[in-house]
């Protein structure tokens, strides 16, 4: 049976991820990423409509005001309307696009369920909130991993991990998608899968490393590689087809979540083998030649 050599383009995988979050940071820079309302602050409507009407048509209804608008359905029959926009609106302009709404539907005056307001220091709590969250989850998940296998195993693990986020955001950077509390939710839920999909692999190593003494390391990492991969492929993909399933048959709201869950596995799947891998190979290696000189 023919093994897949993990480690004989183990350079082209850092240049293609290296590259990727290159130019995800430089959007980064320049542009700045696109974010929702949860993170800037802005307005939210929610309006009874009485019947489901598209997305699209309801933002065609008040495209006069120039509000580049979030819509999402409510409710168990989507009857209901969420309407978030960044700008923030005084009392008439709500009362502006209300009534706009209320003649295009033929609406009551009950029918405007709810407005509120957003501050940008809400998102500023969210924000800091989940980077605390990953650092913390970053640290304890070290500890178990040095604990359990050895440091370079939670260094190279936490080397994936990073590699995740940076990779997830710069996709979001590249192409300007909206990121909101879903995709931060998202973060987190990826960081826990892809540091599961890294331990199974390194467990792999560990019982390698003991087996097969001798070997260099690139070759322990394609076997242990090739003993996981039918396993880390079905599990990846039978993840990702009930996320795929939300995504396109799920409301806007789920969408958000599972968007950045769909990009986020593929990346935790990939970078489990082909960065995780190779930089405990790698890393070992180094320390190796190191105390090999320093015995000298």
């Amino acid at each position: 049976m023919k093994t897949f050599d993990v480690m004989k383009n183990y350079k082209l995988w850092f240049i293609f991820s290296g590259a990727v979050i290159t130019v995800g940071i430089v959007m980064m820079l320049f542009s700045g990423l696109n974010l929702g309302i949860d993170f800037t602050g802005g307005t939210m409507m929610q309006i009874d409509l009485g019947k489901e009407v598209t997305v699209n048509e309801v933002s065609e209804a008040i495209a006069e005001f120039d509000l580049n608008p979030d819509i999402v359905h409510s409710g168990a029959d989507r009857t209901e309307v969420i309407i978030k926009t960044q700008a923030s609106l005084d009392n008439d302009m709500r009362s502006d696009v209300f009534e706009t709404l209320k003649k295009a539907y033929n609406l009551e005056d009950s029918a405007l369920k709810g407005t509120d307001q957003y501050g940008p220091s809400m998102g500023k709590e969210i924000r800091n909130r989940a980077i605390i969250s990953i650092l913390i989850a970053s640290v304890v998940m070290l500890l178990y991993i040095s604990i359990r296998f050895e440091t370079v195993f939670g260094v190279s693990a936490i080397i994936s991990l990073i590699h995740d986020v940076l990779f997830l955001l710069s996709i979001y950077a590249i192409f300007g998608i909206t990121i909101n509390s879903s995709f931060i939710a998202a973060i987190l839920t990826i960081v826990g899968y892809s540091i599961n999909d890294t331990i199974v692999v390194f467990d792999r190593v560990r019982e390698n490393v003991k087996r097969e003494k001798g070997k260099p390391h690139f070759e322990i990492i394609n076997i242990s590689v090739n003993q996981t991969l039918t396993r880390t492929i079905n599990t990846s993909m039978t993840t990702l087809v009930v996320i795929a399933a939300l995504y396109f048959f799920g409301v806007s709201s789920i969408k958000a979540f599972a968007l950045p869950l769909l990009i986020g596995i593929t990346v935790g799947t990939y970078s489990s083998v082909f960065i995780a891998s190779p930089v405990w190979a790698l890393v070992r290696n180094y320390l190796g030649k190191r105390h090999s000189y320093a015995g000298k």
